[in-house]
Protein backbone atom coordinates (compact mmCIF):
# COMPACT_ATOMS: atom_id res chain seq x y z
CA UNK A 1 0.00 0.00 0.00
CA UNK A 2 0.95 3.64 -0.51
CA UNK A 3 -0.27 6.85 1.09
CA UNK A 4 -2.67 7.44 -1.83
CA UNK A 5 -4.86 4.60 -3.10
CA UNK A 6 -7.48 4.34 -5.81
CA UNK A 7 -9.80 1.47 -6.66
CA UNK A 8 -12.06 2.25 -9.66
CA UNK A 9 -13.63 -1.23 -9.35
CA UNK A 10 -15.27 -2.07 -6.01
CA UNK A 11 -14.80 -5.80 -6.63
CA UNK A 12 -17.04 -8.85 -6.38
CA UNK A 13 -17.40 -8.83 -2.60
CA UNK A 14 -20.48 -7.83 -0.63
CA UNK A 15 -23.75 -6.21 -1.63
CA UNK A 16 -23.06 -3.56 -4.27
CA UNK A 17 -26.51 -2.06 -3.62
CA UNK A 18 -25.65 -1.25 -0.01
CA UNK A 19 -25.15 2.52 0.13
CA UNK A 20 -21.76 3.73 1.29
CA UNK A 21 -20.24 0.30 0.72
CA UNK A 22 -16.44 0.20 0.84
CA UNK A 23 -14.45 -1.40 -1.96
CA UNK A 24 -13.26 -4.86 -1.05
CA UNK A 25 -9.85 -4.18 -2.56
CA UNK A 26 -9.02 -1.78 0.27
CA UNK A 27 -9.86 -4.35 2.94
CA UNK A 28 -7.95 -7.01 1.01
CA UNK A 29 -4.86 -4.81 0.82
CA UNK A 30 -5.07 -4.00 4.54
CA UNK A 31 -5.30 -7.67 5.49
CA UNK A 32 -2.41 -8.56 3.21
CA UNK A 33 -0.37 -5.67 4.65
CA UNK A 34 -0.91 -6.38 8.36
CA UNK A 35 -1.72 -10.12 8.26
CA UNK A 36 -3.69 -10.11 11.53
CA UNK A 37 -4.15 -13.22 13.60
CA UNK A 38 -7.63 -12.14 14.70
CA UNK A 39 -9.54 -9.70 12.49
CA UNK A 40 -12.58 -7.78 13.79
CA UNK A 41 -14.72 -5.57 11.55
CA UNK A 42 -17.09 -3.00 13.04
CA UNK A 43 -19.89 -1.48 10.91
CA UNK A 44 -19.79 -4.52 8.62
CA UNK A 45 -22.72 -3.18 6.56
CA UNK A 46 -23.28 -5.00 3.29
CA UNK A 47 -20.85 -7.84 3.96
CA UNK A 48 -17.85 -6.75 1.91
CA UNK A 49 -15.32 -7.29 4.70
CA UNK A 50 -16.82 -10.67 5.60
CA UNK A 51 -16.54 -11.95 2.04
CA UNK A 52 -13.03 -10.56 1.58
CA UNK A 53 -11.87 -12.24 4.80
CA UNK A 54 -13.34 -15.59 3.79
CA UNK A 55 -11.81 -15.36 0.31
CA UNK A 56 -8.40 -14.88 1.95
CA UNK A 57 -8.87 -17.87 4.21
CA UNK A 58 -9.80 -16.11 7.48
CA UNK A 59 -12.12 -18.40 9.40
CA UNK A 60 -12.01 -16.71 12.81
CA UNK A 61 -12.72 -13.12 11.76
CA UNK A 62 -15.71 -11.41 13.38
CA UNK A 63 -17.98 -8.95 11.57
CA UNK A 64 -20.28 -6.77 13.64
CA UNK A 65 -23.19 -4.56 12.63
CA UNK A 66 -26.40 -3.18 14.06
CA UNK A 67 -28.37 -4.76 11.22
CA UNK A 68 -27.80 -8.31 12.53
CA UNK A 69 -26.71 -9.59 9.11
CA UNK A 70 -23.94 -11.65 10.68
CA UNK A 71 -25.85 -13.11 13.61
CA UNK A 72 -27.18 -11.15 16.55
CA UNK A 73 -27.50 -7.39 16.16
CA UNK A 74 -24.39 -5.71 17.58
CA UNK A 75 -24.78 -2.29 19.18
CA UNK A 76 -21.33 -0.78 19.51
CA UNK A 77 -22.57 1.86 21.95
CA UNK A 78 -23.82 -0.71 24.46
CA UNK A 79 -22.25 -4.08 23.59
CA UNK A 80 -18.69 -5.19 24.25
CA UNK A 81 -16.36 -5.56 21.28
CA UNK A 82 -14.67 -8.98 21.28
CA UNK A 83 -11.23 -8.59 22.84
CA UNK A 84 -7.93 -10.07 21.75
CA UNK A 85 -7.90 -8.64 18.24
CA UNK A 86 -4.69 -7.38 16.67
CA UNK A 87 -6.55 -5.61 13.83
CA UNK A 88 -9.91 -3.82 13.69
CA UNK A 89 -11.34 -2.24 10.55
CA UNK A 90 -14.19 0.24 10.88
CA UNK A 91 -16.12 2.11 8.21
CA UNK A 92 -18.82 4.03 10.10
CA UNK A 93 -21.74 5.97 8.61
CA UNK A 94 -20.82 9.49 7.56
CA UNK A 95 -23.39 11.11 9.84
CA UNK A 96 -26.61 11.48 7.79
CA UNK A 97 -25.08 11.06 4.33
CA UNK A 98 -26.84 7.67 4.06
CA UNK A 99 -29.58 6.49 6.42
CA UNK A 100 -29.52 2.82 7.35
CA UNK A 101 -32.04 1.54 9.94
CA UNK A 102 -35.59 1.83 8.66
CA UNK A 103 -34.38 2.36 5.09
CA UNK A 104 -31.48 0.08 4.13
CA UNK A 105 -32.55 -2.54 6.64
CA UNK A 106 -35.35 -3.06 9.17
CA UNK A 107 -38.77 -1.50 9.28
CA UNK A 108 -38.05 1.05 12.00
CA UNK A 109 -35.34 3.55 12.89
CA UNK A 110 -32.96 2.27 15.57
CA UNK A 111 -32.23 4.81 18.34
CA UNK A 112 -28.49 3.97 18.32
CA UNK A 113 -28.09 4.08 14.54
CA UNK A 114 -25.25 6.58 14.03
CA UNK A 115 -26.72 7.59 10.67
CA UNK A 116 -29.77 8.90 12.52
CA UNK A 117 -28.05 11.20 14.99
CA UNK A 118 -30.06 14.39 15.41
CA UNK A 119 -26.97 16.58 15.08
CA UNK A 120 -23.38 16.42 13.90
CA UNK A 121 -22.25 17.05 17.48
CA UNK A 122 -24.18 13.98 18.67
CA UNK A 123 -22.60 11.94 15.88
CA UNK A 124 -19.06 12.98 16.89
CA UNK A 125 -19.80 12.32 20.57
CA UNK A 126 -21.05 8.80 19.85
CA UNK A 127 -18.24 8.08 17.39
CA UNK A 128 -15.70 8.96 20.08
CA UNK A 129 -17.31 6.36 22.33
CA UNK A 130 -17.04 3.81 19.53
CA UNK A 131 -13.39 4.56 18.79
CA UNK A 132 -12.48 4.46 22.47
CA UNK A 133 -14.05 1.02 22.81
CA UNK A 134 -12.28 -0.23 19.68
CA UNK A 135 -8.91 0.95 20.98
CA UNK A 136 -9.45 -0.65 24.39
CA UNK A 137 -10.37 -3.99 22.79
CA UNK A 138 -7.07 -4.24 20.88
CA UNK A 139 -4.12 -6.29 22.01
CA UNK A 140 -0.99 -4.26 22.68
CA UNK A 141 0.66 -3.72 19.29
CA UNK A 142 -2.67 -4.04 17.49
CA UNK A 143 -4.08 -1.56 14.98
CA UNK A 144 -7.39 0.12 14.24
CA UNK A 145 -7.90 1.17 10.61
CA UNK A 146 -10.78 3.65 10.28
CA UNK A 147 -12.14 4.78 6.92
CA UNK A 148 -13.89 8.12 7.27
CA UNK A 149 -14.93 10.90 4.90
CA UNK A 150 -15.58 14.62 4.83
CA UNK A 151 -18.97 16.04 4.00
CA UNK A 152 -20.73 19.30 3.22
CA UNK A 153 -24.14 19.90 4.74
CA UNK A 154 -26.25 23.02 4.22
CA UNK A 155 -23.24 24.97 2.98
CA UNK A 156 -20.96 24.01 5.88
CA UNK A 157 -17.92 21.76 5.47
CA UNK A 158 -17.47 19.04 8.10
CA UNK A 159 -14.06 17.39 8.49
CA UNK A 160 -14.63 14.31 10.59
CA UNK A 161 -10.96 13.45 10.99
CA UNK A 162 -10.46 16.89 12.52
CA UNK A 163 -13.45 16.72 14.82
CA UNK A 164 -13.07 13.15 16.05
CA UNK A 165 -10.79 12.32 18.96
CA UNK A 166 -7.86 10.13 17.94
CA UNK A 167 -7.33 7.09 20.18
CA UNK A 168 -3.85 5.58 19.89
CA UNK A 169 -0.73 6.59 18.02
CA UNK A 170 -1.22 7.47 14.37
CA UNK A 171 0.58 4.80 12.32
CA UNK A 172 -0.52 5.75 8.79
CA UNK A 173 -2.72 8.29 7.04
CA UNK A 174 -3.87 7.12 3.61
CA UNK A 175 -5.93 9.15 1.14
CA UNK A 176 -8.42 7.04 -0.80
CA UNK A 177 -9.89 8.36 -4.04
CA UNK A 178 -13.65 8.01 -4.33
CA UNK A 179 -15.33 6.68 -7.45
CA UNK A 180 -18.99 6.79 -8.52
CA UNK A 181 -19.93 9.13 -5.69
CA UNK A 182 -23.38 10.70 -5.75
CA UNK A 183 -22.18 14.32 -6.05
CA UNK A 184 -20.18 13.54 -9.17
CA UNK A 185 -23.00 14.19 -11.61
CA UNK A 186 -25.01 16.61 -9.51
CA UNK A 187 -25.43 20.32 -10.22
CA UNK A 188 -24.94 22.72 -7.31
CA UNK A 189 -25.89 26.32 -6.73
CA UNK A 190 -22.88 28.50 -6.00
CA UNK A 191 -19.28 27.34 -5.73
CA UNK A 192 -18.71 23.81 -4.51
CA UNK A 193 -15.62 21.67 -4.98
CA UNK A 194 -16.88 18.05 -5.01
CA UNK A 195 -15.37 15.84 -2.31
CA UNK A 196 -13.68 12.93 -4.07
CA UNK A 197 -11.56 11.53 -1.26
CA UNK A 198 -11.79 9.61 1.98
CA UNK A 199 -9.30 9.25 4.82
CA UNK A 200 -7.97 5.94 6.07
CA UNK A 201 -6.41 6.48 9.48
CA UNK A 202 -4.47 3.62 11.04
CA UNK A 203 -3.92 3.87 14.81
CA UNK A 204 -1.57 1.62 16.75
CA UNK A 205 -1.81 0.57 20.38
CA UNK A 206 1.68 0.91 21.81
CA UNK A 207 0.93 0.61 25.51
CA UNK A 208 -1.14 -1.75 27.63
CA UNK A 209 -2.33 0.87 30.12
CA UNK A 210 -1.93 4.35 28.69
CA UNK A 211 -4.48 5.70 26.21
CA UNK A 212 -3.10 8.47 23.95
CA UNK A 213 -5.98 10.75 22.98
CA UNK A 214 -5.64 13.68 20.61
CA UNK A 215 -8.38 16.25 20.17
CA UNK A 216 -8.66 19.33 17.99
CA UNK A 217 -9.69 22.41 19.95
CA UNK A 218 -11.38 25.39 18.34
CA UNK A 219 -10.60 28.68 20.08
CA UNK A 220 -12.52 31.82 19.14
CA UNK A 221 -10.40 34.95 19.50
CA UNK A 222 -11.39 38.59 19.10
CA UNK A 223 -9.45 40.53 16.47
CA UNK A 224 -9.84 43.66 18.59
CA UNK A 225 -7.85 42.06 21.40
CA UNK A 226 -5.30 40.26 19.27
CA UNK A 227 -1.62 41.10 19.72
CA UNK A 228 -0.88 39.58 16.30
CA UNK A 229 -3.32 41.72 14.30
CA UNK A 230 -1.69 44.49 12.28
CA UNK A 231 -3.07 48.01 11.94
CA UNK A 232 -3.98 47.19 8.35
CA UNK A 233 -6.01 44.19 9.58
CA UNK A 234 -7.88 46.37 12.06
CA UNK A 235 -8.61 49.16 9.59
CA UNK A 236 -9.86 46.63 7.05
CA UNK A 237 -12.17 45.08 9.68
CA UNK A 238 -13.48 48.52 10.64
CA UNK A 239 -14.36 49.31 7.03
CA UNK A 240 -16.01 45.92 6.61
CA UNK A 241 -18.12 46.66 9.68
CA UNK A 242 -19.37 49.73 7.81
CA UNK A 243 -20.12 47.73 4.62
CA UNK A 244 -16.86 48.78 2.99
CA UNK A 245 -17.16 52.56 3.30
CA UNK A 246 -16.85 54.85 6.33
CA UNK A 247 -15.97 58.28 7.61
CA UNK A 248 -12.71 58.69 9.49
CA UNK A 249 -14.61 59.52 12.67
CA UNK A 250 -16.49 56.22 12.45
CA UNK A 251 -13.26 54.26 11.89
CA UNK A 252 -11.73 55.96 14.96
CA UNK A 253 -14.75 55.06 17.08
CA UNK A 254 -14.67 51.42 16.01
CA UNK A 255 -10.94 51.05 16.70
CA UNK A 256 -10.74 53.16 19.85
CA UNK A 257 -11.12 50.20 22.25
CA UNK A 258 -8.83 47.78 20.43
CA UNK A 259 -5.68 46.52 22.11
CA UNK A 260 -3.42 48.45 19.71
CA UNK A 261 -5.30 51.74 20.07
CA UNK A 262 -5.16 51.58 23.86
CA UNK A 263 -1.37 51.29 23.66
CA UNK A 264 -0.96 54.10 21.13
CA UNK A 265 -1.95 57.63 22.28
CA UNK A 266 -1.67 58.79 18.64
CA UNK A 267 -3.71 55.97 17.18
CA UNK A 268 -5.83 58.30 15.01
CA UNK A 269 -2.72 59.49 13.17
CA UNK A 270 -1.68 55.85 12.79
CA UNK A 271 -5.03 55.01 11.22
CA UNK A 272 -4.68 57.84 8.70
CA UNK A 273 -1.16 56.65 7.85
CA UNK A 274 -2.38 53.10 7.24
CA UNK A 275 -5.20 54.32 5.01
CA UNK A 276 -2.82 56.43 2.92
CA UNK A 277 -0.02 53.86 2.56
CA UNK A 278 -2.01 50.74 1.70
CA UNK A 279 -3.50 50.19 -1.74
CA UNK A 280 -6.32 48.18 -0.20
CA UNK A 281 -7.92 51.46 0.88
CA UNK A 282 -9.24 54.24 -1.37
CA UNK A 283 -10.20 57.83 -0.53
CA UNK A 284 -13.54 58.64 -2.14
CA UNK A 285 -13.85 62.16 -0.72
CA UNK A 286 -12.30 64.18 2.04
CA UNK A 287 -12.53 62.21 5.31
CA UNK A 288 -14.28 59.21 3.69
CA UNK A 289 -12.53 55.92 2.86
CA UNK A 290 -13.58 52.63 1.33
CA UNK A 291 -12.15 49.21 0.65
CA UNK A 292 -10.73 49.03 -2.85
CA UNK A 293 -12.25 45.55 -3.24
CA UNK A 294 -15.69 46.96 -2.47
Amino acid sequence: MQSIVSYPDRGKWGNNKYKGNCTGYLIKDLLNEYKPKFFVEVFAGGGTGFEVARSLGYQNSIHLDLNGKFGESFNILTDEIPSGSDFVFSHPPYHTMHTYSGEMWGSEAHPDDLSRCSSYEEFIYKMNICNSKIYNSLLNGGRHAMLIGDMKLKGKYYSMIKDLAWYGDIDSHIIKEQHNFRSQNKNYNGKFIPIVHEHLLVFKKNSIWSIPVQRTMTVIKNLQDSTLATWRDLVQAALQTCNGKAKLADIYNILRDTNKAKRNPNFEAKVRQILQLNKEFTSVERGVWMLAAA
